[in-house]
């Protein structure tokens, strides 16, 4: 069965669930953890297919008690899957208005789907988690490796644009994994010049 739905936290009433809605991705970033292992906690992570509707996610979010807050994040790239994104999200607002919604994106979505999507998840999404991973060009297809042309400037364009469409969004990085490799304090400057909040997140290997 897919996982779409899940925790990595294992007590019976989980604060942050997670949604896996694809197993594509515009990157191919040396640090992710599918390139290392096939499961998050237990749960398979790769779909044995992408036809998924609504009711499939639905059905397993209700399996378990209703969270504080979700998470868009699974093996491959959430915002690939928009409207399937937007209608979950829709539903999740409609039915528990104070869940908080996050999307952990790598910023393509606008390159994608050759427009900017962000109105549209307006009173959808409360945060996005946008993985910067790069000073500059170079540093950042050294890293995540994309499948896409003018990729880090999509990734800077895609968090400005979430900024002045007033959505909290933050800037992350892998740090750790090649040594002085993303420029943790020039990422950091660049995150406040788009009006950013900013993350390093030390690699780990296997996630956990």
């Amino acid at each position: 069965m897919n996982t779409l739905v899940y925790s990595i936290d294992k007590s019976e009433n989980p604060e942050t669930l997670y949604v896996n809605l694809t197993n594509a991705c515009t990157n191919n970033c040396v640090f992710c953890l599918r390139t290392q292992k096939d499961d998050i906690c237990g749960k398979e992570m790769w779909l044995e297919h992408e036809n998924i509707a609504l009711e499939d996610i639905i059905e397993q979010f209700k399996q378990f008690s209703t969270p504080k807050t979700v998470c868009f994040c699974g093996y491959g790239e959430p915002m690939i899957r928009f409207e399937l994104l937007k209608a979950f999200a829709k539903y999740l607002k409609d039915n528990n208005p104070n869940i908080f919604i996050r999307v952990n994106t790598n910023g393509h979505a606008n390159a994608i789907h050759k427009r900017n999507v962000l109105p549209e998840l307006k009173g959808l999404v409360d945060e996005f988690s946008v993985s910067l991973n790069g000073a500059d060009e170079e540093e950042y297809n050294s890293l995540s490796k994309p499948r896409i042309s003018n990729a880090y400037d999509e990734v800077k364009n895609f968090i400005k644009e979430a900024v002045n469409e007033g959505f909290s969004v933050t800037a992350t990085i892998v740090t750790g994994f090649i040594n002085g490799i993303p420029n943790k304090e020039k990422c950091k400057e660049i995150a406040a010049e788009l009006g950013a909040k900013f993350r390093a997140r030390e690699f780990i290997p296997n996630g956990y």
